[in-house]
């Protein structure tokens, strides 16, 4: 490597795509975006379209509960909806890893089996794996809507405007 290109690939940004569902965005969601943008210089939070699953919000709508999670001048997160393989789309954007947040062995298990397909597609692209935090290694956005649908408080599991629109859903 020449010293052109040594500068050149130090001046790279290094981007991450965050994908999941967020149906909805969790606490614990937001603390792996909160590391994952210590890592990296852009976070790409793709909130992924995946018909085999039935979701309480629209895309749209966690899209925009997504978005109100960070303040607008927060050039290093941005969130988009995406459709069809994400390591395509990660190779799109020129990003270079796959974030993805661990709570248990299970999780692993399932990721793992993700990561090596992934990789099996495009090697370009590496799957980094976080750890949640432990307050927050219970939680999980299926958990908090079981909760949120019995009338449970969600305080404190997800941002307060999230956890409105989960009142407001179920109180109809």
């Amino acid at each position: 490597m020449t010293i052109d290109q040594a500068e050149s690939a130090s001046e790279e940004k290094k981007i991450a795509i965050y994908p999941g569902t967020f149906d909805p965005i969790t606490m614990g969601h937001l603390d792996i975006v909160k590391r994952a943008a210590e890592l990296f210089d852009k976070v790409i939070i793709a909130i992924a379209r995946n018909p085999a699953k039935t979701t309480l919000f629209s895309v749209e709508e966690r899209l925009k509960m997504i978005q109100d999670c960070f303040p607008a001048e927060n050039k290093k997160i941005q969130v988009v909806a995406v459709q069809g393989l994400i390591v395509n789309y990660a190779k799109s954007v020129g990003a270079r890893a796959l974030v993805k947040g661990l709570r248990a062995l299970s999780d692993f298990d399932y990721e793992f089996q993700l990561a090596l397909m992934n990789r099996r597609m495009e090697r370009d692209v590496e799957t980094v794996f976080l750890m949640t935090g432990l307050r927050w290694i219970y939680i999980s956005s299926s958990i908090v809507k079981d909760v949120a649908s019995h009338g449970g408080d969600v305080n404190g599991l997800v941002p307060d405007h999230v956890g409105d629109k989960l009142r407001a859903h179920f109180s109809k």
